[in-house]
């Protein structure tokens, strides 16, 4: 059973992002860890596809990183039947870009 973060983005509904098959979290965006370091974090998927966060600047480099990365892993301990995740990011996203 796939497993998802349901993740609050502000002024639109939860977004649902998924914990299956993703091969890292880093800091940045498609433009590598140097573009957008403290507002954008991107999960990269084993298929290529990636997921930006836009979120509200952090104190610490890695604060979102390591926030998306817990929660993923909180997320993929729970039972089969609990599909989807209550995430609450350190910060909060403004948007979320799928590619």
């Amino acid at each position: 059973m796939d497993k998802f973060l349901d993740t609050p983005v502000t002024g639109e509904t939860d977004m649902l992002i998924s914990c299956a098959d993703v091969i890292a979290v880093t800091i940045g965006d498609t433009g590598g860890t140097a573009s957008n370091p403290t507002t954008c974090t991107m999960l990269t998927y084993n298929s290529g596809n990636t997921v930006v966060l836009t979120h509200a600047a952090i104190d610490s480099t890695y604060q979102m990183r390591d926030s998306v990365q817990n929660a993923m892993e909180e997320a993929l301990k729970t039972s089969w039947t609990e599909v989807a995740f209550a995430y609450i990011p350190v910060q909060a996203v403004s948007a979320v870009a799928v590619a």
